[in-house]
């Protein structure tokens, strides 16, 4: 990636090949007229035992071990980044070293705002790695209320995973990605079959483990429809 929020965050993903259990949280709350907040969370604390003795050392089967600074170096060039992109406000980062979870979050204009902090990245990726990854992460039609996490599999994805060895595979095995979404209007319905509508109808969480993730026999894309009031 180039130097840009995704490449920032990198040292971030590469101390998830040093654990055995971990989660990417995806949070968005959105308001009516599209504005509203997204936070990022890595949770690597299941693993955090390991860890903390893995962060004595310099490196661990031919992986750079990230250290404290590293780590805090490149959620400043990610915030710094952020800082730079329109209709992004209020930049918030949270680092614990004790649990080793790591969260950034931000106010947003609309959601091509959020769009836009990854799209130079997303366009050299496919560029330089002949992959098809969309630009467009989500969308929200105002009028019909209507909000999409969009999610185009790649097989990439899964020949990536196939070139690491079979050791580092394994780190994968009880690793998640999970998305929370909130409204202030009640949600009518969703398209993915596997996401969970809370009581009061106003938050869906989609929960997907990494394999099925990786290999695309699972999604995080859904559709979102809210009741126009």
């Amino acid at each position: 990636m180039i130097k840009k929020v995704v490449a920032h965050t990198m040292l971030l993903f590469s101390l998830l090949l040093f654990t055995s259990c971990f989660e990417i949280l995806e949070e968005i709350n959105l308001n009516n007229d599209g504005s509203g907040n997204i936070a990022v969370t890595f949770n690597l604390s299941k693993s955090k035992s390991k860890l903390a003795s893995v962060m004595l050392l310099d490196s661990v089967n031919g992986y750079k071990v990230p250290s404290k600074e590293d780590i805090n170096l490149s959620i400043k060039n990610a915030i710094d980044h952020l800082n730079k992109t329109d209709g992004i406000s209020n930049i918030k980062k949270s680092v614990d070293f004790d649990n080793y979870i790591f969260s950034i979050s931000c106010d947003f204009k609309n959601v091509n705002n959020v769009n836009a902090i990854f799209k130079e990245s997303i366009q050299n990726q496919n560029k330089r790695e002949k992959t098809n990854f969309s630009t467009t992460n989500y969308s929200f039609n105002k009028s019909n209320k209507l909000f999409k996490r969009h999610f185009v599999y790649d097989t990439s994805i899964k020949k990536s995973f196939n070139t690491l060895k079979s050791e580092d595979r394994k780190v994968f095995n009880d690793a998640s990605y999970t998305t929370i979404y909130r409204f202030k209007n009640v949600i009518k319905s969703v398209s993915n079959n596997i996401a969970k509508v809370s009581p009061n109808k106003k938050a869906v969480m989609l929960r997907v483990a990494a394999i099925p993730l990786i290999f695309g026999e699972k999604s995080i894309e859904n559709t979102i429809q809210l009741i126009n009031n």
